[in-house]
């Protein structure tokens, strides 16, 4: 993917997301009604990706989640302090209209992503996902991510190696 035409802002009341189809109902649901409601109650955050036209490709979502240790593999945990809760970033959504799809734009999102959660300035130990499918499963444990020992469709990447990433 190379289109250096596209960005990547927070959803807005001006952008239409009726046309938006990513092939789940129930993601394209989630943007169309209650992605803007979950923006200004502030539990969860979206972004958009844009053509210079205004038109939606696709959409994550970030907002603030907690691990209890151990969920966490056995070598993850054994490193961390012994909190009851260790912060984490919880990568909610993602989805890409059908339009689209097999582009690299779920990948250029997932960066995009990341790299707004490694920017942060508020403490979070890893990016949690969790997939809807194995096709999802899939694409995220080929970016490195990680599954929970005792819940394989839910994956993390730890914050120290994203911040590797773009170092």
């Amino acid at each position: 993917m190379q289109d250096e035409s596209l960005r990547v802002e927070p959803l807005a009341t001006t952008h239409d997301r009726s046309g938006f189809a990513s092939g789940s109902e129930p993601l394209d649901r989630y943007l169309r009604i209650q992605a803007g409601q979950d923006a200004r109650k502030r539990v969860a955050a979206p972004f958009v990706l844009l053509f210079p036209d205004n038109q939606i490709a696709g959409y994550y979502t970030l907002s603030a989640t907690a691990l209890h240790l151990p969920e966490l593999p056995v070598a993850v945990n054994r490193k961390l302090p012994r909190y009851p809760l260790i912060p984490a970033t919880l990568l909610g959504r993602l989805a890409i209209d059908q339009r689209h799809q097999g582009k690299g734009y779920g990948r250029f999102l997932l960066a995009d992503a990341l790299y707004r959660a490694v920017r942060s300035e508020i403490a979070s130990f890893a990016v949690v996902v969790d997939a809807k499918d194995d096709i999802a499963r899939r694409f995220y444990e080929r970016e490195s991510f990680l599954a929970f020992p005792d819940q394989p469709m839910r994956l993390f990447r730890p914050m120290a190696d994203i911040a590797r990433l773009f170092g």
